[in-house]
């Protein structure tokens, strides 16, 4: 990898079942990203995006090929090794949230640096000016149930971000809000990406994926096409059109 190279996937194909019901989800699929780039996968449904995305962060192993982050061959790491690894250097929003239902949203935010540990009192100071970035600093102490979908994605996009983490993995994370809140929500991840992180957004809006620097298009598993876009700052004062 080259000192840039947060994440690279050589070869990776993804295969769930055997023999005639097998069914592909990956396929050869070759993939980088650096410091700083923020890549967007586009594909129609079934076209193996979420895949992809747990692929990348270590949450499936791959069936063939392999997949390296920060120079860490995943295949060459021990669970401990593994697990140590996703809580500090990766960052996951997910469709269905993940929250835990009996924790604060802050304490929800805090939750994975308590356990590469952090005090709770030093956790909380990081997880609360997370909140204020995704406007929901007043909420820190709701549990998920008190929350709206739209405020627990946020929560959740919190929690992706927090600690300076330094590759973040998001599924339409923008999926359960407003055009205002996914504007807030796009805005935070640009930002971070920015500021020296990288980042894949799967996304089926191309507005929202023009926030990206890079667009991948998947089908039936396979890169079809990449093309350069050109940042959102550099094209937009603001906001995509």
């Amino acid at each position: 990898m080259s000192g840039d190279e947060l994440l690279r996937l050589d070869g990776v194909s993804m295969q769930y079942g055997r023999g005639e019901t097998a069914v592909t989800a990956l396929s050869g699929v070759d993939l980088t990203v650096s410091r700083g780039e923020l890549v967007a996968i586009m594909g129609a449904s079934g076209s193996g995006k979420s895949t992809l995305l747990t692929v990348a962060g270590g949450l499936t192993p791959p069936t063939s090929g392999e997949v390296i982050i920060e120079g860490n061959w995943l295949s060459q790491l021990k669970p401990g090794q593994l697990a140590t690894l996703r809580r500090r250097s990766l960052g996951f929003v997910f469709q269905d949230f993940n929250l835990i239902p009996s924790l604060t949203a802050v304490e929800n935010v805090s939750l994975p640096l308590e356990l590469d540990g952090w005090s709770s009192k030093k956790a909380h100071r990081p997880a609360l000016d997370a909140l204020g970035v995704v406007e929901l600093a007043d909420r820190a102490d709701r549990y998920p149930s008190d929350l709206s979908g739209g405020q627990q994605q946020r929560v959740a996009i919190a929690r992706a971000v927090v600690g300076g983490r330094s590759l973040i993995l998001a599924d339409e994370p923008t999926g359960a809000l407003d055009s205002t809140t996914g504007e807030v929500v796009l805005r935070m991840l640009r930002s971070r990406v920015d500021a020296g992180a990288g980042g894949i957004l799967v996304t089926h809006d191309s507005r929202h994926a023009a926030w990206a620097d890079r667009i991948v298009f998947l089908r039936d598993g396979r890169i079809v096409d990449q093309v350069q876009a050109t940042g959102v700052s550099s094209l937009f004062s603001g906001s995509p059109a």
